[in-house]
């Protein structure tokens, strides 16, 4: 069950950091109201997770799953530029997260 909380955990970073986005600066209130409800809810699911998950593994899988997910949420929303270095390295970066759930 702490794996679905970490997983859960680099969702609601994912939705923190566009919501970050979206504040312009926290000078709207509803991307703010938003940020600060994924945020928490992001930390209380990792704290949830890390009941279980040895603490290096469960940060860098919840950093993983936020990075990987915000630059996506970056290239398909807010046309980020896509290169081939950048899938590439999101794809290694996938990879390492699925390479520590399995490992650990």
């Amino acid at each position: 069950m702490n794996w679905i909380y970490l997983i859960i955990a680099g969702i609601f970073e994912i939705g923190f950091t566009t919501s970050l986005k979206l504040t312009d600066g926290f000078t709207k209130t509803t991307p703010t109201i938003f940020f600060f409800i994924f945020s928490i809810s992001s930390f209380w699911f990792l704290n949830k997770a890390i009941e279980s998950i040895p603490l290096g593994i469960a940060y860098a899988v919840w950093t993983g799953i936020g990075a990987a997910g915000t630059a996506c949420i970056g290239i398909y929303f807010f046309d980020e530029q896509l290169t081939m270095w950048k899938m590439f390295f999101i794809a290694t970066l996938i990879g390492s997260i699925f390479g520590l759930k399995f490992l650990s």
